[in-house]
């Protein structure tokens, strides 16, 4: 093996564990676990909760996408799209992948239990188990409702920031969660449509593939339509005002335009620009509750 060969396997191995983690997917976790926090303080966040609360969060929700690479090692490596992730092709083996994740999965627990508090430990680790096995072991395999069902894992970072903060579930907190929940079966019916023949040919039963596109399209429809209603929760509940109602009803007006749109089916590269758009659309969401929430506090 070259000198330069062996000088790049520590970067290639650390990108590799790096890629196990959906490191793209955790910092939208954790950013909606900060935002979480923030609306559960009535002024600033405590420093240990935001800095403490932020990594434990983070390294629970790596540790899942670490186990649900090691489960979905085999439909991972018949589709196009997961083809290249490091256990289907073959630059990691289970065992390294599974040790790193429950390396995670241990460092999340002893940080939240030690330095924020123990609801927020048990609920991280609950959403953990409830995303890599509930979902990724059983529901994706058994109903085309997998999404909608295992979506309440994803939905839970906002109410662990909110814990953080507080030590105990608040009603508010489960607005963020609604909202969520409600939002990503449109968000990953998008893709699903986008990458349907991958998933016919990993015999994943989402779905465009048992129930077709056209009624994937209706649903996402929707569930657009749904969330837009959920989304405005917070302003009838008087846990936000006006500046978030304006936010959430511009961006619920762009995300029905791409609903419709994708539901008239006109545009092949339509389900993947929704999909797109969807991912900015929670973040702006989110990004108004915050700004709207310190806004609020200044008046």
């Amino acid at each position: 093996m070259s000198n330069r060969a062996i000088s790049m396997a520590p970067a290639r191995s650390w990108r590799e564990y790096l890629e196990l983690c959906k490191p793209r997917v955790v910092v939208l976790l954790v950013f909606t676990a900060v935002v979480g926090m923030f609306l559960a303080a009535p002024g600033w966040v405590p420093w240990q909760a935001l800095i403490f609360g932020s990594i434990g969060i983070g390294l629970g929700a790596a540790s899942g996408a670490a186990i649900n690479h090691i489960v979905d090692q085999r439909a991972d490596s018949l589709m196009l799209r997961t083809r290249r992730r490091p256990l289907p092709a073959g630059r990691m083996d289970q065992a390294s992948a599974l040790i790193f994740a429950a390396l995670l999965c241990a460092l999340s627990m002893v940080l939240l239990v030690t330095l924020v508090n123990t609801l927020t430990a048990v609920l991280t680790l609950a959403a953990m188990v409830g995303y890599s096995v509930v979902y990724t072991v059983f529901l994706k395999r058994a109903t085309p409702q997998n999404i909608v069902i295992g979506g309440a894992a994803g939905a839970m970072p906002p109410v662990l920031g909110w814990t953080a903060v507080t030590g105990t579930l608040d009603p508010q907190s489960l607005l963020l969660f609604l909202i969520i929940f409600a939002w990503t079966p449109p968000h990953f019916w998008a893709l699903a449509i986008h990458r349907c023949g991958d998933y016919a040919r990993a015999n994943v039963p989402m779905l465009p593939v048992t129930h077709g596109i056209e009624y994937t399209r209706l649903q996402i429809l929707l569930y657009t339509v749904l969330l837009v209603a959920v989304s405005l929760l917070p302003y009838v509940t008087h846990m936000s005002g006006p500046l978030y109602l304006i936010a959430a009803l511009i961006l619920g007006g762009v995300f029905l335009y791409y609903a419709i749109s994708l539901y008239r089916g006109r545009d092949d590269g339509l389900p993947m620009r929704t999909f797109i758009y969807s991912i900015y659309y929670l973040m702006a969401l989110f990004s108004a509750l915050l700004v709207d929430h310190y806004l609020l506090l200044l008046w």
